[in-house]
Formats: structure tokens, sequence, C-alpha cells
């Protein structure tokens, strides 16, 4: 899980494994989650690395960038700043992996602030739509859409890994380029080269 600090990443994490929210904000360096978690009839064991936050002049840590099956980058619908951090965050990640797209799914976080919104839900989706991937809003305070979110991840990285028998289940298309299925297999969301994530806290 990447994006700007305070966009709610962690809070996203641990509503996912653990079933509740957040409300402070304490910086993190790294941590991890684990969670068994069903999709369409299959089993899947999700290794979720939840990384620091970043910003136009923070380095992506390559550990975080390499490896990974799939990738969610969070932003805040009530931060225009850390929406504009998406494009720039996907493009690091295709520097370093090497390739032309990857499974990702970009989540507007914090959709309960709607009277500090600055980012419309149009938006997102446009730059989802730009992007080739997944997108969704939600709220990981009230639980709105979190498991969705995730959902839709596996579902572009099953697409990558079983293109044959994949089915459409998220409302975006992806685009060309180089398959990231071809580039690396394996157990979904396993990274041996790392050990757990940071992230920042928030809705």
């Amino acid at each position: 899980m990447l994006g700007s600090r305070s966009v709610g990443k962690s809070s996203l994490a641990v509503q996912f494994c653990d079933n509740h929210f957040v409300d402070s904000y304490y910086p993190t360096i790294e941590e991890s989650f684990s969670k068994e978690f069903k999709y369409r009839g299959k089993e899947y064991q999700l290794e979720i690395q939840d990384t620091a936050g970043h910003d136009e002049f923070s380095l992506l840590n390559a550990k975080y960038a390499v490896g990974w099956h799939g990738y969610v980058i969070v932003y805040s619908v009530a931060s225009k700043a850390s929406f504009e951090m998406v494009p720039i965050i996907r493009d690091k990640i295709l520097s370093y992996s090497g390739v032309d797209k990857v499974p990702l799914c970009i989540v507007g976080n914090k959709s309960d602030l709607e009277q500090q919104r600055t980012v419309s839900t149009e938006q997102g989706k446009e730059l989802a739509k730009r992007l080739g991937c997944a997108f969704t809003e939600a709220s990981a305070k009230h639980n709105d859409n979190v498991i969705s979110a995730f959902q839709m991840l596996v579902a572009e990285i099953e697409r990558e890994l079983n293109p044959d028998s994949a089915k459409t289940t998220t409302s975006q298309t992806q685009g060309s380029g180089q398959s990231w299925g071809s580039w690396f297999k394996g157990i979904l969301g396993n990274n041996p080269n790392t050990q757990g994530g940071d992230s920042s806290g928030g809705r």
C-alpha cells in the first residue's frame, strides 16, 4: 500500500484485516498485515505491506516497488496534493519494475469527509481510466468499500496471472504493455524482500 502521508493507508489495512478503525495518526516506518481472504471461491493468504507516506521529494524505496503481485495507491479525497501524487508513485513503480503496467487499484479514501472534499469521484475515475487500473472510493472510518478495494486488487492480479480464465470484475480496463504475470509469478502477495510496511493513519 502506497500513497502520501496521512491519507489513511494504515487505517484501511487495519479495517480490512482487524475490523476496526484507528482514529489516531501515528506515522509508521514499516508494518505488515496478513489476512486469509476468499475471492470467487478461492482462498488466498494476503500479505499486505503498509508503507511510509511519500511526497514529491521523498524517494520510493525499491523494495516497495519490486516483487509484489499488486499495488494499492491511496489518496485522500480531501487532499488534492495526495491525489496528484498517485501517478507519480505509479510511474516510480513502473520504472523500478521495468514493465509497462502492474496490477493496481487506486483508492480515494476518507469519502466520509464530504464537506472537505477537494477531489471529485469523477476525477478519480478519469485518472484510473488514464492509468488503466481499478478505482474505488472508500472510508476506513465507516468501513465503506474497504473490502471492495481489495477485491478489485485481487481481480487485477488474477487478470494478469490468468488472462485466459479471469473475468472482468472491475469497471476499469487495463492498458497495453508488457505482462506483469510474465514478469513475476508465485503465490499471491508474498514478497521475500521485505518484512513489513508503514503508513499514514486517518480515516
